[in-house]
């Protein structure tokens, strides 16, 4: 196996695969300014096993396209859909996020939990902006720095991983910058990594392990994963995901 088709292995099976929460999810979409009871064209973008997609069909009217390059977790969606009764609203479509296939002004909300970092987020703030209508709302959570300063460790470790992590303000500029005007801001809380997604991950590492029969890959990959755990739980005072909600201009 791949080391794409590993990670895809350990988190197919998770509610989450990455920080958040329904009540975020809803909290998120109050700030939106728009209306539980219109029948909004959504699309949900790198959606993985679409926890916060079934949170917007069941409290919402809309409907929603639910984007993610990898099937396994669009079946997994589809499943939980059709137990809620909700199947109709939601359609999955197998795409890289990076190269959609809709027609321009499409939706009238873009969403995205703690995915755009995959294609990076002026990229993903660019490229999406055509798929919404005038005046519609783009809703994305994003790995970012909540303070000025932070330990060197923890500044390498990130900015290898995703150099474009920056601070709130920066994020926010680039927004105003590429014709957004921006809306809303907030920090995620603690409990939506630690409670909501480290702690599911960590019970499914031994079984991961075991499944893959403790090849120098898997091992790899979990260590990768624990050594991310344990940066945010020393450090998350200084970074996590921050949710930023603008409105095309």
């Amino acid at each position: 196996m791949s080391d794409i088709e590993l990670l895809v292995d350990l988190h197919k099976n998770s509610n989450r695969q990455g920080p958040g929460s329904d009540a975020i999810t809803l909290k998120a979409f109050e700030l939106t300014g728009l209306s539980k009871n219109q029948h909004l064209n959504i699309a949900d973008i790198g959606c993985g096993s679409g926890a916060q997609t079934i949170c917007l069909a069941q409290n919402t009217n809309s409907h929603i396209t639910a984007i993610d390059i990898f099937p396994e977790f669009l079946e997994r969606l589809h499943k939980k859909a059709k137990d809620y009764s909700i199947d109709s609203r939601i359609t999955t479509i197998a795409e890289s996020m990076d190269n959609l296939s809709f027609a321009d002004q499409t939706f009238d909300l873009i969403w995205s939990e703690g995915a755009i970092y995959i294609m990076g987020f002026e990229k993903g703030i660019k490229q999406w902006r055509s798929f919404l209508k005038d005046n519609a709302i783009l809703a994305v959570s994003e790995i970012s720095w909540f303070t000025d300063q932070r330990p060197k460790e923890l500044e390498d470790y990130w900015l290898e991983a995703y150099p474009e992590i920056d601070t709130a303000s920066n994020k926010i500029k680039l927004l105003e910058e590429n014709g957004y005007s921006p809306l809303a801001y907030f920090k995620l809380p603690v409990e939506c990594w630690i409670k909501e997604y480290y702690q599911p991950l960590q019970e499914m590492l031994t079984d991961f392990l075991r499944r893959h029969n403790n090849s120098p890959h898997a091992q790899a990959i979990a260590e990768n994963e624990k050594q991310e755990m344990k940066f945010y739980n020393m450090y998350n005072r200084c970074y996590g995901y921050g949710f930023y909600i603008a409105q095309k201009v």
